[in-house]
C-alpha cells in the first residue's frame, strides 16, 4: 500500500511539472552569437623584409603548410622556369584523378611513343609495357621520371596537351598568377614559367588535401620491375634533414636549381622553396637555412579539436538532465615560438539551456587572444540532441517508477 501511495504522489508531482513546464514554456536563445572566426594572419607573424638570410638564390620562400602563412620571402613573384618542379602541379592532378575514382592505383598505365621518347630524367619506359598508376606515381616522385609524367598525362587526359590545359586551369583556381605550364614534365621551353610564390601554394596544395603523397616523396631507395631498375630519391634533405617529407628537385641548364621543401616537426609543417639556385648544393643548404629559421622562431598551437568534450550544460525542461559540449571545428594558429604560455582563453556559455535541443546547435564560443590580440573565435556546439518533456514522456516515467517500485 505505501509503495502505490509513494506511486500516486510521483505521478502528481509530474503531472503539476508538466503543467508548470506548459505555463512558463520559453524559447532559449544564447544572446552572445558572434560567428566563426578563425584569423591566420597575426601582427605577431608580419614577414621580415629583406633578404635577412643572406640567401643567394633568384627566389626564395618559407611558407607555413597549415594557414598559408608567409614566414620568409625574396622576389617571391619573379617569373623562373621551374624545372621538374613542374612536376608537383603533375602529381597534385594525379592524387586528384585518384580522389574522384577518374583511376585507381593498380590500373595499368600504357606507354605510347612519344612517353618513351622523353629526354631528361627517366626510367627509360619501353611502348611495350605497362606499369601502375603506383609504380608510376613512385617514379615520378623518386627520380622524377619525364616518361612517366607523359604516359601519365595522356592516361587521364587523352594527351599532354589536354592534360597541360587542366594543370593550367587548377593553377588558376589556386592563385597562381605568375604560372603558365607549357608541358607536364619541366623540360625547357619557352613561357614554361611560374614563381616560388605559385610553387609554394601548389606544395601546400598537394600536402594538405593529400597528405598520403608522403607515402612517396619520402622515398630514398625503392625499386621497380621486379627489382631490376633502382631508383634513388633526387632530393638529399629526405637523409640529412629531421622531419623531411619532400617534395620536389628540378633543375636544367637553363632553371638552374629549384627545389620545393617539405618537413614536419611537432606538429608544424613548413614548405620552402629556392629557385634559381647556382648550385645543387646552394639549393638544399639555403633550402635547410629557410626550414630552420622557421622551425626556431615560429610553433603550431592547436586551440580546438572537434573530438574533446569540454564540460555538460545543465538542460532544463527535457527528457535528460545535461547535454555535452565540444568544438564545432579543429583549428589551430601559428604564433612565435615560446608564447604558448601567454595565450589567454575565455570560455562563454550559459548555465543551462531549454529543451529541445538539436545536435550541432550552436551553445556558445571560446575566444583565444596572445596578449592583445585575438587569434580566434570558435563557436561551441553540442554533442547530442535532448527532446522536451511532455505528458507521454512523464508517463513512461511514472510507470518505470512504479514498476520500481513494486519489485
Amino acid at each position: 500500500m505505501i509503495k502505490k501511495i509513494i506511486s500516486l504522489i510521483i505521478l502528481f508531482m509530474l503531472i503539476f511539472s508538466y503543467i508548470y513546464v506548459l505555463a512558463t514554456d520559453s524559447l532559449y536563445v544564447w544572446s552572445g552569437s558572434v560567428e566563426t572566426e578563425a584569423i591566420t594572419t597575426s601582427a605577431f607573424l608580419k614577414t621580415q623584409e629583406g633578404n635577412f638570410l643572406n640567401l643567394t638564390s633568384g627566389s626564395a620562400i618559407l611558407m607555413e603548410q597549415s594557414t598559408g602563412t608567409i614566414l620568409y620571402e625574396h622576389n617571391i613573384h619573379e617569373q623562373l622556369r621551374p624545372a621538374s618542379v613542374t612536376k608537383i602541379m603533375t602529381i597534385l592532378l594525379i592524387m586528384e584523378a585518384l580522389d574522384n575514382g577518374i583511376i585507381s592505383l593498380q590500373d595499368n598505365v600504357p606507354c605510347s611513343e612519344t612517353a618513351a621518347s622523353m629526354g631528361g630524367s627517366q626510367i627509360w619506359l619501353d611502348p611495350s609495357e605497362t606499369l601502375t598508376v603506383d609504380e608510376m606515381l613512385k617514379a615520378i616522385c623518386v627520380v622524377s621520371a619525364n616518361d612517366c609524367c607523359v604516359a601519365m598525362a595522356e592516361y587521364i587526359s587523352g594527351s599532354q596537351e589536354l592534360f597541360v590545359e587542366q594543370m593550367n586551369k587548377r593553377a588558376k583556381e589556386l592563385g597562381m598568377n605568375d604560372t603558365n605550364f607549357k608541358n607536364c614534365h619541366g623540360l625547357d621551353e619557352d613561357g614554361h614559367v611560374t614563381s616560388s610564390y605559385d610553387i609554394a601554394l601548389m606544395s601546400r596544395e598537394l600536402l594538405t588535401k593529400h597528405p598520403t603523397i608522403t607515402n612517396y616523396t619520402t622515398i630514398w631507395m625503392d625499386t621497380l620491375r621486379d627489382g631490376t631498375s633502382q631508383l634513388v630519391n633526387t632530393n638529399k634533405l629526405l637523409r640529412n634533414y629531421n622531419g623531411c617529407t619532400g617534395l620536389k628537385t628540378g633543375s636544367t641548364s637553363t632553371a638552374l636549381f629549384n627545389l620545393s621543401a617539405s618537413a614536419t616537426r611537432d606538429n608544424l609543417s613548413l614548405i620552402a622553396v629556392i629557385m634559381r639556385g647556382e648550385t645543387s648544393a646552394i639549393r638544399f643548404s639555403e633550402a635547410q637555412k629557410l626550414l630552420d629559421y622557421g622551425f626556431s622562431n615560429f610553433e603550431y598551437y592547436t586551440y580546438s579539436n572537434t573530438s574533446e568534450i569540454l564540460r555538460p550544460v545543465l538542460v532544463t525542461k527535457g527528457t535528460k538532465q545535461s547535454v555535452d559540449v565540444t568544438f564545432n571545428e579543429t583549428a589551430g594558429s601559428l604564433i612565435p615560438k615560446g608564447q604558448t604560455s601567454n595565450i589567454t582563453t575565455t570560455v562563454v556559455l550559459p548555465d543551462s539551456v531549454s529543451a529541445p535541443v538539436n545536435k550541432g546547435d550552436k551553445i556558445g564560443e571560446v575566444v583565444f587572444k596572445l596578449g592583445d590580440e585575438k587569434l580566434a573565435s570558435i563557436d561551441l556546439i553540442t554533442c547530442n540532441s535532448v527532446k522536451k518533456i511532455n505528458f507521454g514522456n512523464m508517463l513512461v516515467q511514472v510507470v518505470n517508477s512504479w514498476f520500481n517500485l513494486l519489485r
